[in-house]
């Protein structure tokens, strides 16, 4: 399975706005369900969102009502759009593909991008 790519981070201050693309070169991830995930300094990979290729989606409770997953499927990318950001939200955010949904646990996932860096300052 290829990597994935994410791109979109950045340094905000608490309260702003980011939206991350993931997107998959090369191939298409139609029939595939994916999720974005963080990790943070001294912190285990955690889902965030996941989203299915008909459209369904799921948030952790952290994000709930702040974040929103999204699909394009003309553009082969799928976008998190984060609003309200917290501190806590600072980590390294990382999108994955699944053949399963929800999404298998972040262990349970091959082939991980590199990332892209968000960092909330208060």
């Amino acid at each position: 399975q290829a990597r994935l790519v994410e791109s979109g981070g950045g340094v905000v201050q608490a309260g702003g706005t980011l939206r991350l693309s993931c997107q998959a070169p090369g191939r298409s991830f139609t029939n595939y369900a994916i999720g974005w995930f963080r990790q943070a300094p001294g912190k285990e990979r955690e889902v965030v969102a996941g989203i299915a290729s008909s459209g369904g989606a799921y948030y952790a409770d952290s994000v709930k009502g702040r974040f929103t997953i999204s699909r394009d499927f003309d553009k082969n990318t799928v976008y998190l759009q984060m609003n309200n950001l917290k501190v806590e939200d600072t980590a390294v955010y990382y999108c994955n593909a699944d053949v399963f949904y929800p999404l298998r646990r972040p262990l349970e996932l091959r082939d991980w991008g590199q990332g892209t860096q968000v960092t909330i300052s208060s």
